[in-house]
C-alpha cells in the first residue's frame, strides 16, 4: 500500500489485487496528484455544498410541485451554477457534467489534461422523494485520467465529504456483528447477492451512487456493490473521496478506474475497507 500527501489529505493506492492497472503505477499518481494543488480540493468541497443548498432551496420552494418538474428544475439549476462557476475559477480546465455532455469551452476532451468531472443531481429520484436524505452533487476533477480531487454533497445531511478532510485510518474491523453491503434501490446487483450469501453479509438498499459511497466513508457500511453501469460523473467525486479515506477503490475485476475517456460509460465499481477487498475480490471473480 503506498500513501501520497497533498496538503491535509492523504491518496491510498493499493496494489494487492490490481496488478495490472495501467495507474497503480506510483510514479505517475504523483505526478498526477503534482497537477493538482490544495485550491482545487477546497475548490471542490466549496462548490459541491453551494450547489447543495441550491437544491435544498428548491426543494423547499418545489415541494408541492410535480416530483418530475422538481427534478428537472434543481437539476438544471444545479448544473448552471456549477459550470458558470468553473468557468469563471478555472477557464482553462475540461468540465463534463451529466446534465450537458458538451463542453463549450473544451468541447474535445482528450487532449485536456484537468477535466472536472461533476454530476450536479446524484440520486434525482430520491430528491424528488419528500423526506429523503440519500442524493448528493458530485464535484471531482481527474489529472491525467486518476481522480485525485473529490467532493461529495450530502445536502439533506448538512454533510460534505471531500478530499480536504482529514480522514482517519480505516477500521481494522467491521464494527458490526454482519458486514453491510450497500447496494442500489433500483438495480441490486446479482454480484453482491452472491458475495452476501459467502460471508453472510447484509445487504442495504439505497439511493445515489454518493450517497452509498459514504456510507462506506462514514463506516455505517464496509462494502459497496454496483454492476449494470454507470457513468463518470456517478463515481469520480465518491472514488476520490474514498480514496483519500484509505478505502479500496476498483472495477470489479479489481483493475483502477479512469476517467476522462471519450466514452464515459464504466460497467462497474467497487468501494469496500480494505480488509475486505482480497475477499470480496476473490468472490467476485470466482
Amino acid at each position: 500500500m503506498i500513501k501520497f500527501v497533498c496538503g491535509n489529505t492523504h491518496f491510498i493506492s493499493s496494489q494487492q489485487y490490481a496488478f495490472s492497472a495501467p495507474h497503480a503505477n506510483p510514479v505517475l499518481l504523483r505526478w498526477s496528484l503534482l497537477k493538482a494543488n490544495n485550491e482545487d480540493h477546497y475548490l471542490a468541497e466549496d462548490l459541491a455544498t453551494r450547489a447543495g443548498l441550491l437544491l435544498l432551496e428548491e426543494r423547499k420552494l418545489g415541494k408541492d410541485s410535480d416530483p418530475e418538474v422538481l427534478k428537472q428544475k434543481g437539476d438544471q439549476k444545479s448544473h448552471n451554477f456549477l459550470m458558470q462557476e468553473l468557468a469563471s475559477l478555472r477557464p482553462k480546465d475540461g468540465v463534463l457534467s451529466e446534465e450537458g455532455s458538451a463542453d463549450p469551452i473544451h468541447p474535445d476532451r482528450s487532449g485536456t489534461e484537468r477535466v472536472w468531472i461533476i454530476d450536479p443531481l446524484d440520486g434525482t429520484r430520491e430528491f424528488g422523494e419528500p423526506q429523503r436524505d440519500d442524493w448528493a452533487v458530485h464535484v471531482a476533477l481527474a489529472v491525467g485520467g486518476l481522480p485525485v480531487v473529490g467532493a461529495v454533497a450530502i445536502p439533506a445531511l448538512n454533510l460534505t465529504f471531500s478530499t480536504c478532510n482529514d480522514f482517519s485510518e480505516p477500521s481494522s474491523s467491521t464494527g458490526s456483528e454482519k458486514v453491510r453491503i450497500v447496494v442500489s434501490r433500483s438495480r441490486p446487483p446479482v454480484e453482491a447477492s452472491r458475495v452476501a450469501k459467502k460471508i453472510d453479509a447484509e445487504l442495504i438498499e439505497m439511493g445515489s451512487a454518493g450517497a452509498k459511497a459514504m456510507a462506506v466513508v462514514r463506516g455505517t457500511a464496509e462494502v459497496y456493490i454496483h454492476s449494470g453501469g454507470q457513468y463518470e460523473w456517478d463515481n469520480c467525486a465518491p472514488a476520490a473521496v474514498a480514496l483519500a479515506a484509505g478505502l479500496h477503490v476498483s472495477r470489479l475485476d479489481g483493475s483502477l478506474l479512469n476517467y476522462n475517456n471519450s466514452d464515459p460509460w464504466l460497467p462497474d465499481l467497487l468501494i469496500c475497507n480494505p480488509i475486505l477487498a482480497l475477499p470480496v475480490l476473490e468472490i467476485l471473480n470466482s
